[in-house]
């Protein structure tokens, strides 16, 4: 009886992994894709601005700019296909509403260790280091070095 209940409880749990959707799975390497697409225009910016003259400066920096572009909209679709992982639920701060902007240097108490978001991956948002931490702030989600509190990085309205 108890190898029966295990075994129901193994299919129960691989059976999901296996039924995903495939456009989940071409959406994320699509976003992979995507970044590394900006990594390496970014890399033939730099290279531009070493070796070329101003029109492959230029350039390469409308490379780089589109290929941001792209990655938003590929982002927004990834969004707009899974909204359940995104939804707000029964979420309130403490404390009362307020829009930060990146270069903003927070007090403690906003990036306290119980609004860091534990699973950045489950959102797909970057690892960005031991120093930084993704912190919720209502629906907007920020990215904070919690060495001095400077905000890297905001994205409003994260969460529906």
């Amino acid at each position: 009886m108890r190898k029966i209940i295990m075994s129901a409880l193994m299919a129960a749990s691989v059976i999901p992994a296996i039924a995903m959707p495939v456009s989940a799975n071409a959406q994320s390497r699509e976003l992979r894709h995507d970044r590394q697409d900006i990594r390496d225009q970014r890399q033939d910016v730099r290279d531009a601005q070493r070796h070329g003259d101003r029109r492959d400066v230029r350039d390469e920096r409308r490379d780089l700019r589109d290929s941001k572009k792209e990655y938003r909209q590929d982002w927004r679709d990834y969004r707009k296909d899974h909204r359940n992982v995104y939804s707000r639920g029964n979420w309130n701060a403490p404390f009362r509403y307020r829009t930060w902007s990146t270069g903003v240097v927070l007090r403690p108490q906003y990036y306290a260790s119980r609004y860091y978001i534990n699973d950045p991956w489950r959102y797909r948002l970057d690892d960005r280091g031991r120093n930084f931490r993704w912190v919720r702030n209502y629906d907007d989600v920020m990215l904070v070095n919690v060495r001095n509190g400077r905000v890297v990085e905001v994205y409003r309205n994260f969460f529906w």
